[in-house]
């Protein structure tokens, strides 16, 4: 599947631009899925519910179904956290997995800069994998040392999902001639 991370630093906007991307994404005809990576412990069940009462009696995984959803809570333990792969893995097809955390992997990713915003430098100038940036109208990429970098403005969604839509494309092309 096409991935594309959504990285930046925290408070930068990942999440409201990856939510006003999913339904452009899905009018220009591509399926998506997400995967979000916290780094504080975060419990999606209710304490006293049936489900949280099979995970502390040590059940290794527990699904919740509904007439209109269904989740699955795999309990770590004493496992490691899996990898990105590894989560992935558990996704049924789509044609685009969208990213947020593991800012560090070694996948397409879009940088959320907003100088200001944060007092960290940008990820672009010196991680490859960083295949375009959105940010404050009038940012300049070539700054920076990356000038053949696209840059939107973080207000177009049309062109960022343009973009996304035609890399989607590229990627399936290469895919394509590389399973004849």
């Amino acid at each position: 599947m096409n991935m594309l991370g959504v990285s930046g630093w925290s408070g930068c906007g990942k999440t409201t631009l990856i939510v006003a991307l999913i339904p452009r994404l899905q009018a220009r005809g591509l399926t998506v899925s997400t995967l979000k990576h916290a780094h504080h412990d975060v419990d999606l069940d209710t304490p006293g519910k049936d489900t949280w009462h099979h995970r502390t009696a040590g059940a290794h995984e527990v699904i919740l179904a509904t007439g209109r959803r269904w989740a699955l809570l795999h309990e770590l333990r004493e496992e490691p956290e899996p990898s990105l792969d590894q989560l992935v893995a558990h996704l049924q097809p789509v044609d685009l997995v969208l990213v947020e955390g593991w800012k560090t992997g070694t996948y397409p990713k879009l940088e959320i800069w907003r100088p200001g915003t944060v007092d960290r430098p940008p990820r672009f100038p010196k991680d490859p994998t960083v295949i375009v940036v959105a940010g404050e109208p009038g940012l300049d990429p070539a700054r920076y040392g990356r000038p053949d970098l696209p840059f939107f403005a973080l207000a177009d969604l049309e062109g960022i999902a343009d973009f996304i839509v035609q890399r989607v494309a590229i990627c399936s092309l290469d895919a394509a001639i590389l399973d004849r």
